[in-house]
Protein backbone atom coordinates (compact mmCIF):
# COMPACT_ATOMS: atom_id res chain seq x y z
CA UNK A 1 0.00 0.00 0.00
CA UNK A 2 2.10 2.97 -1.25
CA UNK A 3 -0.13 5.64 0.27
CA UNK A 4 0.18 4.08 3.71
CA UNK A 5 3.96 3.86 3.40
CA UNK A 6 4.12 7.53 2.49
CA UNK A 7 2.05 8.43 5.52
CA UNK A 8 4.36 6.42 7.75
CA UNK A 9 7.38 8.17 6.29
CA UNK A 10 5.75 11.55 6.68
CA UNK A 11 4.74 10.97 10.28
CA UNK A 12 7.86 9.04 11.25
CA UNK A 13 7.97 5.55 12.63
CA UNK A 14 5.16 5.04 15.11
CA UNK A 15 6.42 4.66 18.64
CA UNK A 16 5.37 1.24 19.76
CA UNK A 17 4.96 1.43 23.53
CA UNK A 18 3.78 -2.12 23.82
CA UNK A 19 4.71 -5.41 25.33
CA UNK A 20 6.59 -7.55 22.86
CA UNK A 21 6.56 -11.26 22.12
CA UNK A 22 9.74 -13.07 21.22
CA UNK A 23 7.76 -16.08 20.07
CA UNK A 24 4.17 -16.53 18.96
CA UNK A 25 2.30 -19.85 18.55
CA UNK A 26 2.23 -21.20 15.02
CA UNK A 27 -1.32 -20.21 14.09
CA UNK A 28 -2.10 -19.54 10.40
CA UNK A 29 -2.41 -15.86 9.46
CA UNK A 30 -4.50 -14.71 6.48
CA UNK A 31 -2.02 -14.41 3.57
CA UNK A 32 -3.24 -10.92 2.67
CA UNK A 33 -1.85 -9.67 6.00
CA UNK A 34 1.70 -10.77 5.21
CA UNK A 35 3.10 -7.24 5.06
CA UNK A 36 4.65 -4.76 7.44
CA UNK A 37 1.82 -2.22 7.70
CA UNK A 38 -1.85 -3.16 7.87
CA UNK A 39 -4.81 -0.78 7.95
CA UNK A 40 -7.53 -1.48 10.50
CA UNK A 41 -10.07 -2.16 7.74
CA UNK A 42 -7.82 -4.84 6.25
CA UNK A 43 -7.24 -6.42 9.67
CA UNK A 44 -10.98 -6.50 10.40
CA UNK A 45 -11.90 -7.91 6.98
CA UNK A 46 -9.22 -10.61 7.08
CA UNK A 47 -10.43 -11.97 10.43
CA UNK A 48 -14.13 -11.35 9.85
CA UNK A 49 -14.55 -8.99 12.81
CA UNK A 50 -15.64 -5.37 13.22
CA UNK A 51 -13.56 -2.31 14.00
CA UNK A 52 -15.32 -2.22 17.36
CA UNK A 53 -14.06 -5.74 18.12
CA UNK A 54 -10.48 -4.72 17.40
CA UNK A 55 -10.89 -1.66 19.64
CA UNK A 56 -12.26 -3.92 22.39
CA UNK A 57 -9.29 -6.27 22.09
CA UNK A 58 -6.94 -3.31 22.40
CA UNK A 59 -8.77 -2.09 25.52
CA UNK A 60 -8.35 -5.54 27.08
CA UNK A 61 -4.67 -5.74 26.18
CA UNK A 62 -5.16 -8.58 23.71
CA UNK A 63 -3.90 -6.54 20.78
CA UNK A 64 -1.97 -3.34 20.13
CA UNK A 65 -1.87 -0.83 17.31
CA UNK A 66 0.16 2.18 16.23
CA UNK A 67 -0.77 5.50 14.70
CA UNK A 68 0.22 7.03 11.41
CA UNK A 69 -1.32 10.46 11.74
CA UNK A 70 -5.00 9.81 12.43
CA UNK A 71 -4.84 6.32 11.01
CA UNK A 72 -4.71 3.25 13.26
CA UNK A 73 -2.33 0.68 11.82
CA UNK A 74 -1.11 -2.80 12.68
CA UNK A 75 2.01 -4.75 11.80
CA UNK A 76 2.77 -8.32 10.80
CA UNK A 77 3.51 -9.23 14.43
CA UNK A 78 0.09 -7.86 15.43
CA UNK A 79 -1.57 -10.01 12.78
CA UNK A 80 0.12 -13.10 14.28
CA UNK A 81 -1.09 -12.11 17.74
CA UNK A 82 -4.60 -11.47 16.41
CA UNK A 83 -4.60 -14.93 14.82
CA UNK A 84 -4.04 -16.44 18.27
CA UNK A 85 -6.66 -14.23 19.93
CA UNK A 86 -9.20 -14.88 17.18
CA UNK A 87 -8.83 -18.65 17.46
CA UNK A 88 -9.20 -18.47 21.24
CA UNK A 89 -12.39 -16.43 20.92
CA UNK A 90 -13.80 -18.76 18.26
CA UNK A 91 -13.52 -21.71 20.67
CA UNK A 92 -15.23 -19.69 23.39
CA UNK A 93 -12.25 -18.95 25.60
CA UNK A 94 -13.04 -16.12 28.08
CA UNK A 95 -11.15 -12.84 27.70
CA UNK A 96 -9.56 -13.25 31.16
CA UNK A 97 -8.15 -16.65 30.14
CA UNK A 98 -6.76 -15.21 26.90
CA UNK A 99 -5.08 -12.43 28.89
CA UNK A 100 -3.44 -15.02 31.14
CA UNK A 101 -2.45 -17.12 28.13
CA UNK A 102 -0.76 -14.19 26.38
CA UNK A 103 1.23 -13.43 29.50
CA UNK A 104 2.49 -17.01 29.57
CA UNK A 105 3.31 -16.93 25.87
CA UNK A 106 5.20 -13.69 26.40
CA UNK A 107 7.43 -15.53 28.88
CA UNK A 108 8.18 -18.36 26.43
CA UNK A 109 11.87 -19.09 26.04
CA UNK A 110 11.53 -20.71 22.60
CA UNK A 111 9.11 -21.29 19.74
CA UNK A 112 8.55 -24.81 21.00
CA UNK A 113 7.69 -23.42 24.44
CA UNK A 114 5.19 -20.96 22.95
CA UNK A 115 3.52 -23.68 20.86
CA UNK A 116 3.34 -26.04 23.83
CA UNK A 117 1.80 -23.36 26.06
CA UNK A 118 -0.86 -22.65 23.45
CA UNK A 119 -1.59 -26.34 22.89
CA UNK A 120 -2.02 -26.87 26.63
CA UNK A 121 -4.54 -24.02 26.73
CA UNK A 122 -6.50 -25.53 23.85
CA UNK A 123 -6.44 -28.96 25.50
CA UNK A 124 -7.83 -27.42 28.70
CA UNK A 125 -10.57 -25.70 26.70
CA UNK A 126 -11.40 -29.00 24.97
CA UNK A 127 -11.81 -30.66 28.37
CA UNK A 128 -14.13 -27.87 29.47
CA UNK A 129 -16.23 -28.22 26.32
CA UNK A 130 -16.37 -31.99 26.75
CA UNK A 131 -17.59 -31.58 30.32
CA UNK A 132 -20.19 -29.05 29.19
CA UNK A 133 -21.37 -31.40 26.44
CA UNK A 134 -21.83 -34.19 28.99
CA UNK A 135 -23.87 -31.87 31.19
CA UNK A 136 -26.00 -30.78 28.22
CA UNK A 137 -26.67 -34.39 27.24
CA UNK A 138 -27.82 -35.17 30.79
CA UNK A 139 -30.07 -32.11 30.84
CA UNK A 140 -31.55 -33.00 27.45
CA UNK A 141 -32.24 -36.51 28.71
CA UNK A 142 -34.01 -35.14 31.78
CA UNK A 143 -36.21 -32.98 29.57
CA UNK A 144 -36.93 -35.93 27.28
CA UNK A 145 -37.79 -38.19 30.22
CA UNK A 146 -40.16 -35.59 31.63
CA UNK A 147 -41.91 -34.91 28.34
CA UNK A 148 -42.32 -38.64 27.73
CA UNK A 149 -43.72 -39.19 31.22
CA UNK A 150 -40.67 -41.03 32.55
CA UNK A 151 -39.87 -38.65 35.38
CA UNK A 152 -38.32 -39.99 38.50
CA UNK A 153 -37.61 -37.65 41.34
CA UNK A 154 -33.98 -37.83 42.33
CA UNK A 155 -32.90 -37.03 45.87
CA UNK A 156 -31.83 -33.43 46.29
CA UNK A 157 -30.06 -33.83 49.63
CA UNK A 158 -30.66 -30.27 50.79
CA UNK A 159 -29.11 -31.15 54.15
CA UNK A 160 -25.61 -30.90 52.73
CA UNK A 161 -23.35 -28.93 55.03
CA UNK A 162 -20.00 -27.32 54.51
CA UNK A 163 -18.44 -29.94 56.81
CA UNK A 164 -19.04 -32.59 54.12
CA UNK A 165 -16.49 -30.84 51.91
CA UNK A 166 -12.74 -31.20 52.17
CA UNK A 167 -10.67 -28.02 52.39
CA UNK A 168 -9.63 -28.40 48.75
CA UNK A 169 -13.24 -28.99 47.64
CA UNK A 170 -14.43 -25.93 49.56
CA UNK A 171 -11.73 -23.75 48.01
CA UNK A 172 -12.57 -25.12 44.58
CA UNK A 173 -16.29 -24.54 45.14
CA UNK A 174 -15.75 -20.93 46.20
CA UNK A 175 -13.68 -20.24 43.08
CA UNK A 176 -16.27 -22.00 40.92
CA UNK A 177 -18.87 -19.64 42.38
CA UNK A 178 -16.70 -16.73 41.22
CA UNK A 179 -16.81 -18.08 37.67
CA UNK A 180 -13.29 -19.51 37.49
CA UNK A 181 -12.76 -21.82 34.52
CA UNK A 182 -10.83 -25.07 34.78
CA UNK A 183 -7.63 -23.39 33.59
CA UNK A 184 -7.85 -20.56 36.11
CA UNK A 185 -8.78 -22.98 38.90
CA UNK A 186 -5.70 -25.03 38.13
CA UNK A 187 -3.43 -22.00 38.37
CA UNK A 188 -5.16 -20.48 41.40
CA UNK A 189 -5.05 -23.73 43.37
CA UNK A 190 -1.64 -24.70 41.98
CA UNK A 191 -2.78 -28.19 41.03
CA UNK A 192 -3.13 -29.99 37.71
CA UNK A 193 -6.26 -29.61 35.55
CA UNK A 194 -6.90 -33.33 36.08
CA UNK A 195 -6.96 -32.84 39.86
CA UNK A 196 -9.33 -29.89 39.46
CA UNK A 197 -11.67 -32.09 37.42
CA UNK A 198 -11.59 -34.73 40.17
CA UNK A 199 -12.53 -32.08 42.75
CA UNK A 200 -15.37 -30.78 40.56
CA UNK A 201 -16.75 -34.27 40.03
CA UNK A 202 -16.64 -34.90 43.78
CA UNK A 203 -18.37 -31.59 44.54
CA UNK A 204 -21.07 -32.23 41.94
CA UNK A 205 -21.67 -35.70 43.38
CA UNK A 206 -21.87 -34.44 46.97
CA UNK A 207 -24.54 -31.92 46.00
CA UNK A 208 -26.41 -34.48 43.90
CA UNK A 209 -26.12 -32.05 41.01
CA UNK A 210 -25.84 -32.64 37.28
CA UNK A 211 -23.09 -30.09 36.66
CA UNK A 212 -20.92 -27.44 38.31
CA UNK A 213 -23.58 -24.75 37.87
CA UNK A 214 -26.21 -26.72 39.78
CA UNK A 215 -23.67 -27.52 42.50
CA UNK A 216 -22.81 -23.85 42.92
CA UNK A 217 -26.50 -22.87 42.94
CA UNK A 218 -27.26 -25.38 45.70
CA UNK A 219 -24.23 -24.25 47.69
CA UNK A 220 -25.40 -20.66 47.47
CA UNK A 221 -28.96 -21.57 48.54
CA UNK A 222 -27.57 -23.46 51.52
CA UNK A 223 -25.35 -20.56 52.46
CA UNK A 224 -22.18 -22.60 52.05
CA UNK A 225 -20.69 -20.04 49.67
CA UNK A 226 -21.47 -16.36 49.28
CA UNK A 227 -21.91 -14.56 45.98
Amino acid sequence: MPDLSKRLQKNGSAKRARKTFRFMPSVPVPPELDRETIAIADMANAFGVTHRTLHFYEEKGLLASDRAGLMRIYHASDARQMAVVNLCREVGMPVADIQDLLERIRSAESQEDADETFQEALEARRRELTANMSALHRQMQQITDYLEGETGASPTNDNRTEHDLSDAERECLELMAEGYTLTRLSRAMQISPEKVQELEVSIIRKFDANNRFQAVAKAVLLGIVKT
